[in-house]
């Protein structure tokens, strides 16, 4: 099989907007952390999201360790998140001191399971940090309540839902769609090679509060202070963007619309092509959220005999690539090693992880991708 046959299962889309972009980088000389792109790209990626304030940064899990240091919480303090998730969560709580704390997987969704949060709220508890997961917003009404009732924190991660949105009726009785990111204290984004919008590696926090989003900005930079800048009262980071970065983040959002519409195009595609099929369950879209289907996943029923490992090895034989669902914070080593979770099960997670795996989904697929993608996973299916 040649590689151009092979399928994989993400190739980002870029074109002569984000070569213009770069070059002016390279031509000008502003390559590094400072330039005119990477306050473009805060500011109109925080505008899009309905946000006041973006704070570019090197990565999605440094974006997540920052927001955690921003709200400047007391060492012990405990943050709900799902065990269903990337293990940059739990570390971006415990490289802050903090604890954190499990609930399990929606069956449906795969986003946590919110039913189970308020049950874990204790009195150290300062903050509840859901994830959308997959392109599918978390249903977030019930955790802003709960936020509101216990005077808690909401780090919203949106690292997988660029342009997703999600029907809140939290303030307005009637409705109002918020884009995903654009809710709670924090949200966190990541501009990975396959996400939605990518600068390669990158990530950003987005705040409404303006103590936030300047304490932010000085933990990034190394807490220089201003007007003295070797001088330091706090210990910070280098979690700095490039120039060159935000230049590629900055040409995509210009078309950010297009690249929404596109993914939700390609979820409907390929659910059309294998909704008929026995044996496994598909992604679906709540009747309050927007799915941006950043990865079309899948979960197989454990009667096919398959496992996600097996029919992944099946599907590469025909020339597709894909990836395992997320492991659970609660089968972690490098956890149960920190003392967490040993003792705990969630066995939504567990199921999902062993039996779940995601499609081909990038921006570059084509229909006649789709197509051989779908004819191979029902031929493994029918073996």
């Amino acid at each position: 099989m040649t590689s151009s046959e092979f399928i994989p299962v993400n190739e980002p889309l870029l074109g002569e907007r984000e070569l213009e972009y770069v070059t002016e980088c390279i031509r000008t000389g502003w390559i590094s952390s400072a330039g005119r792109f990477i306050e473009t790209f805060e500011e109109q990626w925080a505008k899009y999201c309905g946000r006041q304030y973006g704070i570019a940064v090197s990565n999605g899990t440094v974006a997540l360790q920052l927001a955690v240091a921003a709200l400047h919480l007391p060492p012990g303090s405990e943050i709900i998140l799902p065990d269903f998730t990337i293990i940059s969560c739990a570390t971006a709580v415990v490289f802050n001191n903090c604890v954190p704390v499990l609930v399990d997987a929606d069956p449906v969704t795969f986003c946590m399971d919110v039913s189970q949060v308020e049950a874990k709220i204790t009195a150290r508890t300062k903050a509840i940090m859901p994830v959308h997961i997959y392109g599918h917003p978390v249903d977030m009404d019930p955790l802003l309540a709960l936020a509101e009732k216990y005077q808690l924190a909401i780090i919203e991660d949106a690292a997988e839902v660029h342009g997703a949105q999600y029907l809140s009726h939290h303030h307005n009785p009637t409705g109002e769609w918020l884009t995903c990111g654009g809710i709670g204290t924090i949200s966190t984004f990541s501009f990975y090679a396959n996400k939605l919008i990518t600068t390669g590696e990158g990530g950003m926090l987005l705040t409404d509060d303006a103590e936030i989003a300047e304490r932010a900005r000085q933990m990034r930079n190394l807490c220089f202070l201003p007007g003295r800048r070797f001088y330091h009262e706090e210990l910070g980071f280098n979690f700095r963007l490039t120039n060159l970065q935000a230049a590629l983040g900055v040409a995509q959002l210009e078309r950010m619309d297009e690249i929404v519409t596109r993914k939700r195009q390609m979820g409907v595609a390929y659910t059309e092509r294998l909704k008929h099929l026995k044996g496994i369950q598909l992604p679906i879209e709540a009747e309050w959220a927007k799915h941006v289907y950043w990865m079309y996943a899948l979960v197989l029923a454990e009667d096919t005999g398959l496992d996600a490992a097996e029919f992944a090895r099946h599907l590469k034989k025909e020339g597709v690539d894909t990836r395992p669902f997320f492991l659970g914070m609660h089968e972690q080593p490098a956890l149960h090693a920190q003392g967490l979770f040993n003792s705990e099960t969630y066995p939504v997670s567990r199921r999902i992880a062993r039996q779940g795996v995601y499609l081909p989904s990038g921006l570059a697929i084509t229909e006649e991708q789709i197509d051989r993608v779908a004819t191979s996973v029902q031929k493994v299916l029918a073996q």
